[in-house]
């Protein structure tokens, strides 16, 4: 994609516009409970700031109804990043107006405004383009450092960046973006994908296009037991979609018509109720009792994996093998990262479960690249036009 880096930007000394995603997660009050997509952002931010710029940035922040809730306020973002920066972090009342203006007109180089939550604004979702108008005047250079918004065609992520000349992708995003397009189309082979989670319906589009690219898919989770129905096995009280079988044999047939080798788990961790935690049995395909569920992939099943993965060159993993979250339901989960973790491939994680289940571990920096984007990795994977990335070309 013909998109500018932020080192090949002429931001020295200009008003940047940064859409950055500080959509973090806070407690009853108020408290940021986890500010890693505040730090995500940190090294394009220092960068400004060494460049003597006048940083303005932008994001959203939860689900406000088209207007301004004190719940979702911008305020602790600041006070946090304000913290990080060891800086005065200015925050106007308003998103747009005269209050902004002002600020953004007597903004000294090397000083740095938060604009009050996006979404406060009811132009933002709606891409309108007089509230483009009025974010796009406050700066000269527009920089995009949100990866996880670049699906939406908002104003602040395909209007903005349209309207101005200079613009290009912050080191979070070009980042992002060199790993996920070498997926798509550079990756070196064996090429293999392992895909879980709960629901072949929500998967349908990535597994389509991945079985274009990959040499093997390996499918864990929930989805598996779909899978396996599909192929005539009974898995007794496991959560099958009745209305994804047929998709399920269609994906089937396709990875067989495209010499792709789909491997299936050949044995499960079951249990009779996993709310109550009952003792967990490991059971194979073939003598699943009828009033027991699969939670996790078996032993069996990660041996097969690992053979699988053994002379792979690049990994994509989204989706965990389980009920990752509920011990001692997340074993899968966890040997799956491992198994990465010690890989010589090309590893890359998509996805808020796998990527959550890697940090858990804490093995995210012995992965290639963990991917920030949640939705708009899937989208991306699913081979869909980026609206936030198109606007910077």
């Amino acid at each position: 994609m013909a998109i500018k880096s932020l080192t090949e930007l002429p931001v020295d000394s200009k008003r940047v516009f940064v859409r950055v995603d500080f959509n973090v997660p806070q407690d009853d009050a108020g408290n940021i409970t986890d500010d890693s997509r505040i730090q995500a952002a940190i090294p394009t931010i220092k960068y400004l700031m060494e460049h003597e710029c006048r940083i303005i940035l932008a994001s959203h922040l939860g689900r406000p109804k088209g207007g301004p809730d004190p719940k979702y306020s911008m305020e602790p973002v600041g006070l946090r990043l304000a913290q990080i920066l060891d800086t005065e972090v200015m925050l106007p009342e308003e998103v747009v107006g005269d209050g902004p203006q002002k600020l953004a007109a007597s903004m000294r180089d090397g000083q740095i405004m938060l604009l009050q939550n996006l979404r406060f604004n009811p132009g933002e979702e709606k891409n309108d383009e007089g509230f483009s108008k009025q974010l796009a005047s406050l700066a000269e250079v527009f920089v995009q450092e949100a990866f996880g918004t670049v699906h939406r065609a908002h104003a602040s992520t395909a209007g903005v960046p349209k309207l101005m000349k200079d613009k290009g992708m912050g080191f979070l995003v070009q980042k992002e973006v060199t790993a996920l397009y070498k997926l798509l189309n550079k990756a070196d082979h064996p090429y293999i994908a392992i895909v879980g989670g709960a629901k072949v319906s929500d998967k349908i589009a990535v597994l389509s296009n991945l079985l274009e690219k990959v040499d093997r898919l390996i499918i864990g989770g929930a989805m598996a037991y779909t899978f396996l129905k599909a192929q005539g096995i009974d898995l007794g009280k496991s959560r099958v979609e009745a209305d994804s079988i047929d998709t399920a044999k269609k994906i089937l047939k396709r990875a067989q018509q495209r010499g792709v080798e789909i491997i299936l788990p050949v044995d499960h961790v079951a249990t009779t109720d996993l709310k109550n935690g009952s003792d967990p049995v490991n059971i194979s395909n073939r003598e699943f009792p009828a009033d027991l569920m699969g939670v996790d992939i078996g032993a069996k099943t990660i041996a097969l994996f690992e053979e699988k993965l053994a002379d792979a060159a690049t990994v994509v993993w989204n989706g965990p093998m389980g009920v990752f979250e509920v011990p001692p339901f997340n074993k899968g989960t966890d040997a799956i990262a491992k198994l990465l973790a010690r890989s010589s491939a090309f590893t890359v994680i998509c996805g808020g479960d796998s990527a959550a289940a890697v940090k858990k571990a804490g093995l995210s920096a012995f992965m290639k690249h963990v991917s920030t984007g949640g939705g708009a990795t899937l989208e991306l994977l699913e081979g869909r036009e980026m609206p936030g990335l198109k606007a910077l070309e």
